[in-house]
């Protein structure tokens, strides 16, 4: 869109979106935080929905056009002026004519310039603040002075905070959890190392029982206590401890809206977690794939890599760890030493090393100055050739990590190892 037209755009979504929530009056949950953004907006939905009729931001629509998007229920018309136009006279006549409307949204919010969260929380009441994680350097740091600039950023929706806002925040995260003290609200907190009203514990590794990959993971499983009740909670085809707490963060809300833990962690189990993830695929010539390429920033590239050198050590498993790493974009003046400390981690968990990007370049350089094999990294420039040549060297029994920025396109590795590429 041309600039002064997507402005007026802008505006008048703005306006319309304010106008329809003043008219139906639901209830909002609005989220934010540097990692588990979308997969706390998904999770947190799962579990209104077993009660409610709940609208959830499609994908990632989280900016000042795609909140008002959301709250409209209308899709994004890219670069069609006319279907702008159509938008537009929908979103008068949802204000104009009564519709059924949701009775809670689940919005997540983002920012990639300083000032886009604090122009949205003027003017959308929330009845509940999320707010998953903080980072030292945030993903989309690219635009903001400092990572300091970013989290302030991230903070303005509980500066906004209503008095009958009830403010989220994850307890094991100091930058998030010192965020209490920017709010008079009341404070719900989870998490499973520190004092939280919502307490995660047990966390363990599910493994799979299907004969064609016994041994590799299926999902997580843990128990959670809040208000003196305690149930246990599976979470299928996820890996990792962020997707504990992304859990953890929707039966915060659950329990706030007052509704039964037991159901909520049914939710929980049968919600089918967002593609790109920690997301468990079957790989071909009897791999398993670790699918984490819908984005990526140092901290959840870092928990990655964690996540299968926990699960390797836990398991005692055989398998030969594969892990293909694209550019991290958007860091900056951080880019080349944020990539240099990934490749020191990814050094230590790995059997052999693929990067695609020119930035990751530094990844498979540090690897190899802490004594990683050189005849097992490989650089590649385009995402599709690098999973032809992961393809040419799969092994029976291999857990092949993939995990990269949007604009790298790492699903593209996925597409080519994947055992069943239809369901791509």
């Amino acid at each position: 869109m041309k600039p002064i037209f997507k402005k007026i755009v802008e505006k008048t979504l703005e306006i319309e979106a304010k106008l329809v929530l003043k008219k139906y009056k639901p209830h909002v949950v609005a989220i934010t935080g540097s990692v588990g953004k979308t997969s706390a907006k998904d999770a947190i939905y799962a579990v209104l929905a077993t009660t409610f009729f709940v609208r959830k931001s499609s994908k990632s629509l989280n900016t000042e056009i795609g909140v008002p998007l959301t709250i409209l229920g209308l899709p994004n018309a890219w670069n069609d002026p006319k279907a702008w136009l159509r938008n537009l006279l929908d979103g008068f006549l949802l204000f104009l004519i009564p519709h059924p409307y949701p009775q809670w949204l689940v919005i997540e919010i983002g920012a990639d310039r300083p000032g886009d969260i604090r122009k949205i929380a003027a003017w959308l009441k929330t009845d509940i603040v999320v707010i998953t994680r903080l980072s030292d350097v945030p993903a989309h740091i690219e635009f903001f002075a400092s990572a300091e600039q970013v989290r302030h950023e991230k903070a303005q929706l509980v500066l906004a905070a209503q008095p009958k806002t009830t403010v989220i925040l994850n307890a094991d995260d100091k930058l998030v959890f010192s965020l209490r003290n920017l709010t008079k609200s009341p404070v719900v907190t989870f998490g499973a190392h520190n004092p939280a009203d919502v307490v995660g514990s047990k966390f363990a590794f599910v493994h799979s029982h299907d004969a064609r990959s016994v041994g590799f993971p299926a999902g997580i499983s843990f128990e959670v206590d809040t208000k003196g009740v305690s149930t246990h909670v599976q979470v299928d085809s996820v890996l990792g401890r962020p997707a504990m707490y992304t859990a953890l963060a929707a039966l915060a809300v659950a329990s706030t809206v007052g509704l039964d833990l037991h159901k909520a962690a049914v939710a929980l189990k049968e919600h089918e977690s967002p593609a790109g993830r920690m997301k468990i695929l079957p790989g071909i010539s009897g791999s398993c794939i670790i699918d984490d390429t819908y984005n990526s920033s140092p901290i959840a590239a870092a928990e990655a890599l964690e996540t299968v050198k926990n699960f390797e050590a836990q398991n005692k498993i055989q398998s030969r760890i594969v892990v293909v790493l694209g550019d991290m974009l958007e860091l900056g003046a951080h880019s080349p030493e944020e990539h240099a400390k990934l490749g020191e981690k990814a050094a230590a968990v790995a059997d052999l090393i693929y990067t695609v990007g020119s930035r990751a370049k530094d990844i498979s350089k540090s690897a190899l100055r802490a004594g990683f094999p050189k005849e097992n990294t490989f650089e590649f420039h385009d995402a599709a050739e690098a999973g032809e040549a992961v393809a040419r060297n799969i092994e029976t029994g291999d857990i092949i990590l993939v995990k990269g920025s949007q604009g790298i396109r790492m699903e593209k590795v996925v597409e080519k190892i994947m055992a069943e590429p239809e369901r791509a």
